[in-house]
C-alpha cells in the first residue's frame, strides 16, 4: 500500500517490516535483529547489479552499442521507402525484439539502448503508420521475457542468485528443493503465454494504422528531421576497429567466464578489466565510469537488500505457517483459484515496488509453503513465483521496463 502511494520503496520496505515485527511481538530490538541479519542475503545480488552496470556503461563508452543502432537504423531507414511495407515493418520488429533480447545478456546494457536506437527511427514509425503501443510491447517482451528464460546477464541474477536461491532457501526448512537447471524449463511456460501475448498485440490488438505528428527532435546521438525527410540519417559513430575488437572480446569472455565460475560479479569485473586495458576510456576517468555504471543499478541494489530483511523479519514472526493455513481454508481445494490469487498478489506487490527483482524474496517465503500445502510440482512452484513477480514488472508505473521504452517512444 505504502508503495503503491508512492513513497520510497525501501522506506515502505522498512516500515512494512517494522510494523510487522511490533505486530507479532518480536519488539523492536528484535525486529531490528531479524532485518539487519536477513540484509546480508542481498548484498551479494546487488553486487552483481551494481558490477554488471560498470561493465554496462564501460561497453557503451566503447561506442559498440551505438555503432550497431546506428548500422540497424541507416538499413531500416533506407528502406523505410519500399513498395514492400509489409517486409519493413516485420523487420523493424524483429531489430527492435532482438535489440532487447540482446540488452539483457549479449550486450548487457539493460535498458540504455533504447534512446539510442528508438528516437531516430520515430520518422519512420510515422512513415509506416505504426502503433506505437505495439513497439512498446515488443520492446517489454525483449526485456522482460529473456531475463524470465536466459541465465546470462540480468537472466543469471534473476533466475539463479534471486529465484532459485530464495526458493530453496525458504523451502529448505521444509524439505523442499530445485535443481537450477531446471529453472529455465518451467519458466518456458510463463514466457510462451507472454509470447502468444506479443503475438495477439501485433497481429489483432495494434494491427490498425495510427498516424503521428512529424516534429523536429535532437538527440544526442542522431537527428531525426520533420516532415519525413528521406535524406535525414543518423550521424555515424566514430569507432576504431581495435575498439570494435577488443569490445567484442570482452563481450565473449565475459559470457565464458560467467558460464565457467556461474558468477556475475566475476564475469563483470573481467569485462571491465578487458575494456580498461583496451584503453576505452583514460586510466583516471575509471573511477567516474566505474562509479556512474554502478550508480544506475544502485537503487534496485538497495531495494533487493530491503525486501531480503523484510522477508527475514516475516520469517522470525513465525506466523507464516498460521497465514498459509488461513489462505488454505479460504481458498479451498482449487489449484486454478490459488494459483489466480498468487499471481494477482504478486503483481499489485510489482506494481508498487517497480521491480520484478526485488519482489521475489517478498513472495518466496509464503509462496513456497502455499505451494507444497496445494501440493504444486517443484516447475509450477517456479513458474508460479517467477510469474508473480515479473507480471508487474510492465505494469508498474516505476518499473524500468516501463520508463525505458516511455521515454523513447515520446521524444
Amino acid at each position: 500500500g505504502l508503495s503503491l502511494a508512492r513513497v520510497p520503496v525501501v522506506f515502505a520496505l522498512i516500515i512494512g517490516a517494522v510494523t510487522g515485527g511490533l505486530l507479532a511481538g518480536l519488539g523492536l530490538q528484535g525486529t531490528m535483529e531479524a532485518f539487519n541479519g536477513g540484509l546480508g542475503k542481498g548484498a551479494q545480488i546487488a553486487l552483481a547489479y551494481g558490477v554488471l552496470g560498470a561493465f554496462a556503461l564501460t561497453l557503451a563508452r566503447s561506442g559498440l552499442p551505438d555503432l550497431l543502432a546506428y548500422k540497424m537504423i541507416t538499413k531500416l531507414k533506407g528502406s523505410s521507402n519500399q513498395k514492400s511495407q509489409n517486409l519493413v515493418k516485420y523487420l523493424i520488429f524483429a531489430t527492435v525484439v532482438i535489440a532487447a533480447i540482446c540488452s539483457q545478456n549479449v550486450v548487457p546494457v539493460h535498458i540504455a539502448f533504447i534512446p539510442v536506437l528508438i528516437p531516430p527511427l520515430l520518422s519512420v514509425f510515422n512513415h509506416l503508420k505504426l502503433d506505437r503501443r505495439l513497439i512498446a510491447c515488443i520492446l517489454t517482451f525483449g526485456l522482460v521475457a529473456t531475463y524470465m528464460l536466459v541465465p546470462f546477464g540480468f537472466g543469471a541474477i534473476f533466475l539463479n542468485d534471486i529465484l532459485g536461491q530464495n526458493i530453496n532457501s525458504f523451502g529448505q526448512p521444509l524439505g523442499f528443493e530445485i535443481a537450477y537447471t531446471d529453472i529455465p524449463s518451467a519458466m518456458a511456460i510463463p514466457v510462451f503465454g507472454m509470447f502468444i501475448g506479443l503475438l495477439i498485440a501485433v497481429f489483432y490488438s495494434y494491427r490498425k494504422p495510427r498516424e503521428y505528428r512529424d516534429l523536429h527532435v535532437e538527440t544526442t546521438s542522431t537527428s531525426i528531421s520533420g516532415e519525413m525527410d528521406q535524406n535525414a540519417v543518423a550521424v555515424q559513430p566514430t569507432v576504431a576497429p581495435f575498439t570494435i575488437i577488443m569490445s567484442l572480446i570482452a563481450v565473449i569472455v565475459t559470457l565464458w567466464v560467467q558460464v565457467e565460475s556461474d558468477s556475475m560479479i566475476l564475469a563483470g569485473l573481467v569485462g571491465v578489466a578487458i575494456l580498461s586495458c583496451a584503453g576505452i576510456f583514460k586510466w583516471k576517468e575509471a573511477d567516474d565510469v566505474i562509479i556512474t555504471g554502478m550508480r544506475m543499478m544502485a537503487l534496485v541494489g538497495f531495494i533487493m537488500i530491503a525486501a531480503q530483511g523484510f522477508a527475514a523479519v516475516i520469517g522470525a514472526t513465525g506466523q507464516v505457517p498460521t497465514l498459509v493455513e488461513a489462505s488454505v481454508a479460504w481458498i479451498g481445494d482449487s489449484q486454478g483459484w490459488a494459483a489466480f490469487w498468487m499471481l494477482l498478489i504478486g503483481l499489485l506487490i510489482t506494481l508498487g515496488i517497480g521491480s520484478s527483482f526485488s519482489t521475489v524474496p517478498i513472495l518466496a517465503i509464503i509462496y513456497v509453503p502455499l505451494c507444497l500445502q496445494f501440493c504444486f510440482s517443484p516447475a509450477a512452484t517456479i513458474a508460479l513465483i517467477g510469474t508473480a513477480a515479473a507480471l508487474g514488472d510492465a505494469g508498474s508505473p516505476a518499473s524500468d521496463t516501463t520508463l525505458g521504452p516511455t521515454a523513447g517512444l515520446n521524444t
